[in-house]
């Protein structure tokens, strides 16, 4: 064999060789795919994983970065544990893990698209896109706009500033018709008792919205009592108490405190009926107090606060034998 013959012969083995080598596997790139154990998520504390997988073991943590779209708004609808899957070397997958966010907003089925970019670390497969519907679960079964779960007359088309019902969420925590004898009737806490002075109901509005009740009224069972003036507005979880008349004197549980425009209240001790009406002359709520005329020299109030019954105050053991508790609750608290 010529020199020229050998020299041809090692460089065609040598060619073999580099080939040999730039073809190991170690030159390959792993491919990968997504993959979910759901395509469903609920609002209503749903969760969901989200997995990056391939089809052999990382040499290298590999950073995923996602790719967020659709309707649903990430924060907002739906939170996610990363924003990137990481593969830790001598792994094969990684996953991140997508809840639901509960919110009382009627949008139906929402859906999030979930993406991956060209890696240089990974061989994209066709599976790199996942579709996720996000199931709303807020019904409105008046269909006044305002959720079941937050409505609270949810079969009566009503107002989102009434909590979903036709009329402000108001109610009577107390009244008091027949104030006790002598200085300890003065209820309103001007220094001198007077019968009908020192009556008073207390207005509660269990609403999540302040209400402006400018030229509601009231009225007893004979006539007009009371119009709210101009700028009335009862705060949410807030209270209002109406004297009948006198200069009201104390913080009254820093509670807003009027007087009878029409001088008085006037509830009958033998029994009468109390009309709370909005401006246009809708009834929103009444007070009859004959089921309690037993001329009590006490408030009524209910027990406990703002949900149960009424009963006599100085037996509610809250009061502490109290008679009366105008603007605040039955201990004297704080509304």
């Amino acid at each position: 064999m010529t020199v020229k013959s050998l020299l041809k012969n090692i460089s065609i083995v040598l060619s073999l060789i580099g080939i040999s080598i730039s073809c190991t596997t170690d030159d390959i790139l792993p491919a990968l795919e997504l993959n979910t154990n759901e395509t469903v998520l609920s609002e209503a504390g749903g969760t969901l994983s989200l997995s990056a997988v391939l089809n052999s073991t990382a040499s290298q943590q590999i950073s995923i970065p996602l790719i967020l779209s659709g309707t649903a708004l990430l924060s907002e609808d739906y939170s996610v544990s990363a924003e990137q899957i990481i593969i830790q070397p001598g792994n094969e997958s990684g996953s991140v893990i997508f809840s639901g966010l509960q919110d009382n907003s009627i949008e139906g089925t929402e859906s999030i698209t979930v993406q991956i970019s060209n890696n240089q670390d990974v061989l994209l497969v066709s599976e790199t896109q996942i579709e996720i519907s996000l199931l709303d679960d807020d019904v409105d079964t008046d269909e006044d706009g305002v959720p079941d779960n937050v409505d609270s007359c949810p079969e009566q088309s009503g107002f989102a500033e009434y909590d979903g019902c036709l009329y402000p969420r108001i109610i009577i925590n107390e009244v008091l018709y027949d104030p006790p004898s002598g200085s300890a009737g003065d209820a309103n806490g001007d220094g001198t008792r007077d019968a009908n002075g020192d009556e008073f109901i207390e207005f509660y509005n269990l609403g999540s919205q302040n209400v402006d009740i400018s030229g509601f009224t009231i009225s007893d069972a004979t006539q007009l009592r009371h119009v709210f003036p101009e700028g009335t507005l009862v705060p949410s979880n807030g209270a209002l108490v109406l004297f009948g008349s006198g200069n009201p004197t104390g913080n009254f549980g820093e509670s807003i405190v009027q007087i009878a425009s029409e001088g008085l209240i006037n509830m009958n001790n033998s029994g009468d009926f109390v009309t709370f009406a909005d401006s246009d002359g809708n009834t929103i709520l009444t007070f009859d107090v004959e089921p309690l005329s037993n001329n009590p020299d006490e408030s009524y109030s209910r027990s406990p606060d703002l949900t149960g019954e009424f009963e006599q105050h100085a037996g509610i053991p809250e009061s502490n034998g109290a008679l009366f508790s105008p603007g605040t609750r039955t201990d004297g608290s704080s509304f």
